[in-house]
């Protein structure tokens, strides 16, 4: 933050001139820390309830360095690794319903992750890359894949628009590798989960910025369109999922918003009798550090 400038009078018998003294700019510091902590009536993950519904308390650390790069860390409950039976659609048919996919614990997802970001001057244009590591502690069912997924990921924005893929690298992707490929018929499958990406369109209008005045001051519209693609073996799995919504952001860093999702997802995303991709609203508080 920039100071003030300070003045000093220094007055003598024989009035001497004044002495002004100016205080520098303070540097920016090399690594910067915030924190996020927030209220969602859901948990929606690409178009997919991952808490049946159910609210979700989440939380995040970032820390950003001056050259750009970053590391974070975020986690929020989950439930959908524990929320029952499982149905999955083959070329239509349903083949096998198994049991939850964890047999204890499941209830945490943490992620960790790391990257650079450089902006191109004053063009309004900057990419992103970087890892990320999806991580949720507890003990599988011996008949389904592991959900834990690595992926690697690259964007690039223009101002308010972003296009970004993200690629698995690890051999599962959230439950989903080559138990689920001989699932399909092929029982001697070697397909995993390498090769699984999703690709996405994002939007972050800042209306309050373009149209102004003080009621929609803070105001930011989000839109967004993405594929989520498994491999061939897995392609029941895969969809596209749509998101609308908007977010009012106050000074004291509270944010409040409201969203709509949909996922055109097969009954194979079916936990508990419900397709956890189907249309829904989500509502959230956030306060940022």
């Amino acid at each position: 933050m920039r100071k003030s400038l300070i003045t000093t009078a220094v007055l003598g018998a024989l009035a001497a001139p004044a002495f002004v003294f100016a205080a520098d700019a303070a540097p920016a510091p090399d690594l910067t820390v915030a924190y996020n902590v927030g209220l969602y009536s859901q948990y929606i993950f690409r178009g997919l309830t991952q808490t049946h519904k159910d609210p979700a308390l989440q939380g995040g650390i970032d820390l950003t360095h001056s050259s750009g790069f970053y590391l974070g860390a975020w986690a929020s409950n989950i439930s959908w690794l524990t929320d029952g039976e499982q149905g999955a659609a083959i070329k239509n048919q349903t083949v096998f319903t198994e049991s939850k996919y964890y047999n204890s614990g499941g209830s945490l997802e943490m992620d960790l992750y790391g990257g650079y970001r450089y902006s191109f001057g004053d063009t309004g244009l900057g990419i992103d890359l970087g890892a990320l590591q999806y991580y949720y502690p507890g003990s599988q069912n011996k008949l389904t894949d592991k959900a834990n997924t690595t992926e690697l990921y690259g964007a690039i924005s223009y101002k308010w628009l972003q296009a970004k893929i993200s690629g698995v690298v690890s051999d599962t992707a959230w439950g989903n590798g080559r138990k689920a490929a001989r699932g399909s018929f092929k029982a001697n499958s070697s397909t995993d989960a390498r090769g699984t990406y999703y690709a996405e369109l994002n939007a972050t209008i800042p209306v309050g910025e373009l149209i102004g005045g003080d009621i929609l001051k803070g105001v930011t519209v989000l839109a967004h369109a993405a594929r989520q693609e498994f491999p061939d073996d897995l392609t029941p799995v895969s969809y596209t999922d749509y998101k609308l919504g908007a977010q009012k952001a106050f000074d004291n860093g509270v944010n409040v918003g409201a969203y709509w999702t949909k996922a055109n997802t097969s009954a194979y995303w079916t936990l508990d009798g419900q397709n956890i991709g189907d249309s829904t609203g989500t509502a959230y508080v956030q306060k940022t550090f």
